[in-house]
């Protein structure tokens, strides 16, 4: 397991969205064409209270004692599905949160009106793969037990902290799976 070092991220915004944003420029700094990357979210001011030589070995200084702290977990299991991997995680009660880095080639919604029907899973994968208007993008999302939700874009094509997308639906479906990792 290891932490991910805050790099620049807003002071205003709220400890979720920082911990999004802290984990968005982490994966931007692995570069891209990444597996995907799961983390847990635990309140920092319990780690350092519970476990002070652990804040201390990652570097969690004091002022940092409201926010979350991500703790990027075992590398997912290939040739699993996503949503078949999310649906066999249970997180103890001291996990706060979770959040996934994932990335996926999008659609603008004026293509996906062209979308045929009756694909399968491949088939709409090479369809979307062959589609001039895709866009390669790098989705993290984290949700709170208290049902709290936070999303990151960022887009390949302008891959710059300044260009990255916040907001808590951005990623609908991908935030309801890693809610459901909580029930």
């Amino acid at each position: 397991m290891s932490t991910i070092a805050n790099g620049g991220t807003p002071l205003a915004a709220n400890p979720l969205t920082r911990a999004v944003l802290e984990i968005d420029t982490y994966a931007s700094g692995l570069g891209w064409d990444q597996p995907a990357r799961l983390f847990a979210l635990v309140d920092t001011a319990q780690l350092r209270s519970q476990e002070p030589g652990l804040a201390d070995q990652l570097g969690l200084a004091e002022e940092g004692a409201g926010g979350l702290t991500p703790i990027e977990q075992e590398e997912l299991p290939s040739g699993q599905a996503l949503d078949e991997f999310l649906a066999t995680i249970a997180w103890p009660g001291v996990i706060a949160g979770c959040a996934l880095t994932v990335e996926r080639l999008m659609l603008p919604p004026s293509a996906e009106a062209a979308l045929p029907e009756d694909l399968d899973d491949a088939a709409l994968a090479s369809w979307v793969a062959g589609h001039p208007e895709r866009q390669e993008v790098r989705m993290t999302v984290a949700v709170l037990r208290d049902g709290s939700r936070e999303s990151a874009v960022r887009l390949r094509a302008k891959d710059a902290p300044s260009e990255v997308l916040t907001g808590p639906e951005l990623v609908p479906g991908l935030a309801d799976a890693l809610t459901a990792t909580f029930s």
